[in-house]
């Protein structure tokens, strides 16, 4: 007897092809202090767990691949066997490591722009569907306010110190409304209100 020929359709819901990846179908920013002396003393642990929840929940994180707390979001992540992209302020690996003293420990890939610090935010911002900031200095406050104008979801970690503590305050003085922000103490939580806000633009997107 002659073996049956079995024909799969592309379009055969049944049919699971192994390079599928749109589980991996949201990207959020994390950013933060690259020095972590100026953030709580919880912070390290917080920003970690930040990591992890993004990776459980099946987003994968984007970092300005740095040290500090960015950093701590990405070894989490990766932990948690999730996706980790970097984007760099340098021009190669070789200008990351040497001249910047960046990591690359906890990346699955490295993008290097060239552009340093300022020129990085803008296109690590631009990448994200949502940022979460957490405990931050001037650089993190560039990266809240490219987002805000971008109408972007924004997540801000509470209580891991730097200037997210002024968040709320500055948003109230800034006379623009009160943006698409989630503030939450508790990382997981924090991280399900971004992906909420993300699926209302994603579905606007659709209409």
């Amino acid at each position: 007897m002659k073996p049956k020929k079995i024909k799969i359709s592309r379009h055969d819901k049944s049919f699971s092809n192994p390079y599928d990846k749109t589980h991996l179908k949201y990207a959020i920013c994390v950013s933060g202090s690259a020095m972590a002396e100026v953030c709580s003393a919880n912070a390290k642990n917080e920003v970690t767990e930040l990591g992890r929840q993004i990776a459980l929940n099946h987003a994968f994180l984007i970092t300005g691949a740095t040290t500090g707390m960015p950093n701590y979001a990405a070894q989490g992540c990766k932990e948690a066997g999730g996706i980790s992209i970097g984007i760099s302020p340098a021009a190669s690996e070789k200008d990351h490591v040497r001249r910047y003293q960046l990591p690359t420990e906890y990346y699955d890939l490295i993008m290097y722009t060239g552009f340093g610090y300022s020129g990085r935010n803008l296109l690590l911002t631009r990448m994200a569907d949502a940022i979460i900031s957490v405990c931050g200095r001037i650089g993190t406050l560039n990266e809240f306010t490219i987002a805000f104008e971008d109408k972007k979801p924004i997540g801000v970690l509470e209580d891991t110190g730097g200037l997210v503590n002024e968040f709320r305050e500055l948003v109230d003085k800034g006379y623009r409304g009160p943006g698409k922000i989630a503030y939450d103490k508790d990382p997981a939580v924090l991280v399900k209100k971004v992906l909420k806000m993300i699926e209302k633009e994603k579905i606007k997107k659709k209409k």
